[in-house]
């Protein structure tokens, strides 16, 4: 932008010497756009600058320098234009902005203003969607990270904010297939906790509803995208719910092995569990680990004497 100023400068220079009135006026016309642009006035500027333009055409040849500079500053200055509503968070109105701005500069050849106009765009999106969420429309916000997508569909970030107020609304199916494309987009380790979350949370629904495979599936698929204590022992849960003990028996050993805080009630439902299969051997060991708790230690021993 500095340069383009200094550029202009030296045109009002070379000016002076130009005998035609119309190519006086219109070098006045963009020094006084100049001014205003130097003043952060960028809707002035915009306007002046345009003005000066046609007139700078209507000169012919003479015009040709003038011509070129304001080509050369209108995409600019309405990409300034757009960044100022996009601080002022006039969403609307910036994209607006700087879909001119892309159009205006791929019009009059300037590549790099038009690319970086372009790139904005779903940027605004984007944060339009935070907004909106931080104002509790989710509806208003989950069009906005759509539209941002639409634009720029690797953009795992947004892919990530849509799958969290998907999930929020309860769109659940949604939700998945928005982290997925979160985690294709760089955002894999964060998606796949949210994904993980999701589906313990529906294990957890499921169980309550006594759908115990189902259940033991959910936690299954949670496990399989982060390995954690709470989707093992939400499959074993499931598993023994659904009397399947020697899966019950298989995940809460694993679960075991995480060091839980609550190993001894773990440990009393295996005991039972391998007591109900008629492993007797197993059910002594088991029932030995709490035999000293405070909680169940007299109900181990009580099993292990009827065990011998």
């Amino acid at each position: 932008m500095k340069r383009i100023i200094v550029s202009i400068a030296a045109l009002f220079a070379a000016a002076t010497m130009m005998s035609a009135q119309s190519m006086a006026d219109a070098t006045e016309t963009a020094k006084i756009a100049n001014e205003a642009l130097s003043s952060g006035d960028y809707q002035t500027a915009l306007s002046g600058f345009r003005e000066a333009l046609k007139m700078a055409e209507a000169c012919g040849d003479e015009g040709l320098e003038l011509v070129s500079t304001c080509k050369n500053i209108i995409p600019k200055t309405i990409n300034a234009l757009a960044v100022e509503e996009f601080q002022a968070q006039n969403f609307d109105a910036a994209v607006a902005h700087f879909e001119e701005a892309a159009a205006v500069a791929a019009e009059y050849g300037d590549e790099e203003t038009a690319s970086k106009a372009a790139e904005r765009i779903p940027q605004v999106y984007a944060e339009k969607g935070k907004a909106l969420i931080s104002a509790n429309d989710y509806d208003g916000a989950i069009a906005a990270f759509r539209k941002a997508l639409e634009l720029d569909p690797a953009n795992g970030n947004t892919a990530l904010r849509l799958g969290q107020v998907l999930e929020q609304t309860g769109k659940g199916e949604e939700a998945v297939e928005a982290y997925k494309a979160a985690a294709a987009g760089g955002q894999e380790a964060n998606a796949n906790t949210k994904l993980a979350t999701f589906y313990l949370k529906q294990a957890q629904s499921l169980l309550g509803e006594k759908k115990f495979a189902e259940a033991v599936e959910a936690a299954n698929t949670s496990y399989g995208y982060k390995a954690t204590p709470q989707a093992l022992k939400m499959a074993g849960l499931a598993s023994q719910n659904g009397k399947k003990n020697a899966e019950a028996i298989k995940y809460f050993e694993q679960y075991l092995e995480t060091n839980p805080k609550d190993a001894n009630d773990i440990n009393r439902r295996i005991a039972y569990l391998y007591l109900q299969s008629n492993n007797k051997a197993k059910a002594k060991e088991f029932f030995t680990k709490i035999a000293d708790d405070p909680k169940y230690g007299a109900e181990a021993k009580q099993q292990l004497q009827a065990i011998k």
